[in-house]
């Protein structure tokens, strides 16, 4: 079961191509993502939905898959498609949603037979100036699933999987390496968390280190993953070494190029083989 370097570059090139940028102010190159990432899900065998609500008088939409619907039991996988501003948004975050459809071909392909179901959900509204509010849609998202009668036992938020620092030592405590796979969470979520990291690393293509914040942390939950920890769903961010400080985040140089398709298609392996052998 392999990644496709040449899907996601595919990928990443079709969505940083959209003009204007996928910002918030920009609906139309929102839908046209939403319906390349809706298409590229049903392409891969998967019950698709829109989840809509409204913005300032704007609609914006999640893109909803399931895979194994009937299962009770549920694991959750996300990435935002909206960028920040005026800029293609290639790391953060169309690296990801490239990652996320890779893995929803990789599992439809292989016709794994899962002890879960799997939700994979592309979300809007991540960036500022909605970030940490209700208008969030990972948190439209985890609170729609609130009541329901499924049972959810994980979920990682995906965030910028396509940009990789060379290695370094930071100190005699803390290093990272190129290959390396961040994950970020909460010490109250401790056990699920280094669960992740260690199936991230199971098969050696991939480092992965795990950070562990106090739940009150002001630094804690820098992505769609915080909104699921008020509904006591264990959730974490996994990001590549880019986590360190993409000298690009944020920018209007966060594009194509600077992005190591090589060590992104090893990443998406890793991440798959988590989300397919995660066990309670």
């Amino acid at each position: 079961m392999e990644a496709n370097i040449e899907n996601l570059y595919r990928h990443v090139e079709f969505l940083t191509s959209i003009q204007p940028y996928r910002n918030y102010k920009n609906i139309e190159s929102l839908r046209k993502s939403a319906d390349y990432i809706q298409e590229e899900m049903m392409k891969n065998g998967l019950l698709t939905h829109r989840q809509h609500w409204k913005v300032k008088g704007n609609i914006y939409e999640n893109i909803i898959a399931a895979y194994q619907p009937k299962k009770t039991k549920r694991f959750i996988i996300g990435a935002h498609y909206d960028v920040y501003k005026e800029q293609s948004g290639a790391d953060d975050n169309a690296s990801s949603v490239a990652g996320l459809l890779e893995i929803t071909r990789m599992l439809n392909k292989n016709k794994l037979a899962l002890d879960y179901g799997i939700d994979f959900v592309s979300f809007c509204l991540e960036e500022p100036p909605f970030f940490k509010t209700k208008n969030m849609g990972s948190y439209i998202h985890a609170n729609s699933i609130a009541n329901t009668d499924k049972e959810y036992i994980g979920m990682i938020a995906l965030e910028m999987i396509g940009y990789y620092h060379e290695e370094k030592q930071i100190s005699n405590a803390i290093s990272f390496y190129k290959n390396r796979l961040i994950v970020s969470g909460i010490k109250r979520y401790d056990e699920f968390n280094l669960k992740i990291s260690e199936l991230l690393r199971a098969e050696g293509r991939m480092d992965s280190q795990r950070f562990s914040l106090a739940d009150n942390d002001l630094n804690n939950g820098p992505s769609d993953h915080r909104n699921y920890w008020p509904y006591d769903i264990p959730a974490v961010m996994v990001i590549g070494t880019a986590g360190h400080g993409n000298p690009h985040y944020h920018t209007s140089r966060d594009t194509i190029e600077t992005l190591d398709f090589e060590i992104m298609t090893d990443a998406v392996n890793s991440i798959a083989q988590a989300l397919f052998n995660f066990k309670e």
